[in-house]
């Protein structure tokens, strides 16, 4: 009686922990789509949630490149999600071994990728550091662009980056230089770069000659933002960590779970 308690509590948690998750991915996934076949219409939703909210963050993603970028990255998010918390939703509804099992080898090799990448990310931390700023260099000299009306999704996230964190480029502007897209505006920096007034969202420098005259009275242009988000991890990194730690456990958990229960069920139809 009391293994029948224990694997109808798995069952349950396992139930209400995955279709959470479900509902979560499904909703990524229909707002991917609608945002892929619908741009208009999703626009005009987002400019009625900033007139209630005063929320003005949506501005830098209602460019079309953008929307078209956003929508297949939340349709992959979505799917990923959806799926594996349906596999591991129905597993445990319909208490099927083999659903299961396969929910908890996916968990495992979810896990694995993450240790994995965090383990090489240390052991190797030079040349993790060396291949970051490669690639964010590739996306400032193929992608970046200071034109609103040729934003692509990672130029609006370099613009929200640098607006937030008052940097500019990877370790300077001098950064920008390498990108033919932005050396063809006959700007210094980007105005993401200045000092902002108003809705930093809007990226309205509060000097009008910042973007062609840089100084460090009207930017941040001598500020990059990697060594800027490395020092803001490292005040925030006790938080970091046991996000970290909280979310290894909670996978952990619940693939015990998905494996006690497909081993309880074994044993209960024997």
């Amino acid at each position: 009686m009391a293994f029948d308690c224990c694997n109808c509590l798995a069952k349950y948690i396992l139930c209400i922990f995955n279709f959470v998750f479900f509902l979560a991915g499904g909703a990524v996934l229909t707002v991917g789509v609608w945002l892929n076949l619908d741009k208009k219409s999703f626009l005009a939703f987002t400019k009625i949630i900033e007139e209630q909210t005063h929320v003005q963050e949506f501005q830098q993603f209602t460019q079309p490149n953008v929307f078209s970028q956003l929508a297949y990255f939340l349709i992959a998010v979505g799917a990923i999600v959806f799926f594996v918390s349906f596999m591991g939703y129905c597993g445990a509804l319909r208490e099927s071994r083999c659903l299961l099992a396969f929910y908890g080898i996916l968990l495992i090799l979810i896990l694995v990728l993450e240790v994995t990448a965090a383990g090489f990310a240390i052991a190797n931390k030079a040349k993790a550091e060396e291949e970051t700023h490669k690639f964010l260099e590739s996306t400032i000299k193929q992608y970046y662009s200071p034109y609103p009306n040729e934003t692509d999704a990672i130029s609006a996230m370099w613009n929200i980056l640098m607006a937030q964190m008052s940097c500019c480029g990877i370790d300077s502007y001098e950064d920008f230089k390498q990108s033919a897209r932005f050396n063809a505006s006959g700007m210094e920096i980007p105005p993401a770069c200045c000092v902002l007034e108003g809705n930093i969202q809007n990226l309205k420098p509060k000097f009008s000659n910042c973007v062609t005259n840089p100084s460090s009275v009207n930017s941040y242009f001598k500020t990059g933002c990697y060594e800027t988000v490395v020092n803001w991890i490292l005040e925030h990194i006790n938080i970091a960590i046991w996000v970290i730690i909280g979310v290894i456990l909670v996978e952990l958990f619940v693939t015990f779970l998905s494996f006690c229960l497909c081993k309880g069920l074994d044993v209960y139809e024997k």
